[in-house]
């Protein structure tokens, strides 16, 4: 999970970091690691606070990934607060980075997550990272028993976090996914 973050923030870290005079050239590459890192324990600190409607409503894509999206200004304050804090960055400067990295990277994974052409990435590998592995037990029982009770929503041929999206937004909902789940 590290690793495809990483590269997201290279490929967008461009404008945000490269291109940024506030940014010393020396420290494009700490700067933009640390942006990576940030990012990261700012997703594993907002699943251990319980806040988990506003990240499920953006990896679901319900809400969009901007400066209004709660989980992109929680972690927009933390990578601004860490630059700041590790490499003497002005909160404008860091600012300025966090703002210009978090909302594409964030939309980056989400969409890596979906895209099935992605092999070896999926929405719950994403989950498990972001949960610390905590969301893998359910994970793993919906997958190893979900195909026999008919929870394979896009009959890809195996039950994931996709599947258990779609069932959500479908007629019977979490419910119902439950419901078949559990053989009520």
């Amino acid at each position: 999970m590290f690793d495809q973050l990483s590269e997201l923030v290279k490929q967008f870290g461009g404008e945000a970091v490269v291109n940024n005079p506030a940014v010393p050239n020396e420290q494009n590459d700490a700067v933009m690691q640390e942006a990576g890192s940030s990012i990261l324990s700012g997703l594993k600190d907002i699943v251990a606070s319980g806040n988990i409607n506003d990240l499920s409503g953006m990896l679901s894509g319900k809400t969009a990934i901007d400066g209004n999206n709660p989980v992109v200004q929680q972690l927009t304050e933390k990578v601004t607060g860490n630059l700041g804090e590790k490499f003497g960055l002005s909160s404008d400067a860091a600012g300025s980075v966090a703002s210009g990295l978090i909302p594409q990277i964030l939309g980056g994974l989400v969409n890596k997550a979906k895209d099935p052409n992605q092999p070896g990435f999926n929405m719950s590998d994403l989950v498990s990272a972001i949960s610390g592995g905590n969301g893998g037990g359910l994970m793993d029982a919906v997958s190893k028993y979900g195909g026999q009770f008919g929870l394979d929503q896009n009959n890809d041929g195996k039950v994931d976090m996709g599947d258990a999206m779609a069932a959500v937004t479908k007629k019977g909902g979490l419910g119902g996914l439950l419901g078949k789940l559990f053989g009520k």
